[in-house]
């Protein structure tokens, strides 16, 4: 087995995890949020969306929290645009890098967002070529990439044929999205085999939802494929909201504690990441949910 010897965590807490959250958390929060992962050693926090507050009101404050962000060097804070509009609000208020979103599923792209999987990918091409021309990082995310909520099952050639989309418009990186959590481990690994051979290795993560218990396991299947970028999310904040049981993301300490045991750094601290767990935890008035919270907490 052919581990990487070093795992970049994606954090997606406080926008993945946040936005699915019943409650909005106030913008003060959600900064020191950011602030204490940071702090944990996370290189790449997602900060927020640009998305209408309509749609997504839990992260109406985005533009506000952008603008006051203690931003430590050599970390990115990206935030998710769906469109020029969200592009236009993400350069005003000085963001950095952005990511982008398309499905793998047509039954999930038009439930979603009221289109073909191949006309939210022309929606992007000038986002990207703007973003990219004013010097904006885009990372890519494919959703449904192993099942989707309205059709069931997703062919590994779409998941392939959209990061392969994504990557030829410049997206860095193409995270890969078991939005469900109905994945598990050699399915995950037969599709970053599938996809790894249409882009680079290294330019492929993975995001895995905790929702039948598999995530970890499917992290170490992708792992043992030489995939490098986790995305996780502290305390496993989040869910699906258009998949009925879907949970959280899978915890970013949970993750961590394995990686440490399995001699992979990821130059993150795991005390730190247990106290911005239960702080998260406090804030939204509710015991913590990791696996590894909940160990060091018991009485």
């Amino acid at each position: 087995m052919a581990f990487p010897s070093r795992v970049r965590i994606v954090e997606v807490g406080p926008r993945d995890g946040l936005q699915n959250e019943a409650a909005q958390v106030p913008t003060g929060i959600r900064l020191e949020l950011i602030d204490r992962l940071g702090e944990a050693g996370l290189r790449t926090i997602e900060a927020g969306s640009f998305v209408s507050p309509r749609w997504v009101p839990q992260m109406t404050d985005t533009a506000d929290l952008v603008r006051r962000l203690k931003r430590r060097p050599g970390v990115a804070y990206p935030v998710l645009v769906p469109n020029e509009k969200g592009l236009d609000a993400a350069l005003a208020a000085g963001a950095d890098e952005i990511a982008v979103f398309a499905a793998a599923s047509q039954a999930f792209s038009r439930k979603n967002i009221n289109c073909s999987v191949e006309e939210s990918l022309a929606r992007f091409a000038p986002v990207l070529e703007r973003a990219l021309a004013n010097g904006i990082r885009v990372r890519g995310y494919v959703s449904c990439v192993l099942g989707c909520p309205y059709q069931g099952d997703v062919a590994v050639a779409d998941v392939v044929r959209v990061a392969g989309e994504l990557t030829a418009m410049g997206c860095y990186e193409i995270s890969l999205g078991d939005t469900i959590g109905v994945g598990t481990p050699l399915a995950a690994r037969r599709l970053v085999d599938a996809v790894s051979a249409s882009i680079p290795l290294q330019h492929v993560a993975v995001h895995f939802h905790d929702t039948y218990g598999q995530a970890l396991a499917n992290i170490f299947a992708c792992l043992e494929r030489g995939v490098s970028v986790v995305d996780s999310s502290i305390g496993g904040l989040g869910g699906c909201p258009y998949a009925k049981g879907a949970t959280g993301n899978v915890a970013t300490e949970d993750v961590v504690y394995m990686l440490q045991g399995m001699g992979v750094e990821t130059g993150v601290s795991l005390d730190r990441l247990i106290e911005t767990s239960l702080f998260i935890a406090r804030a939204l008035g509710r015991a913590p949910r990791s696996h590894l919270a909940m160990a060091r907490t018991a009485g």
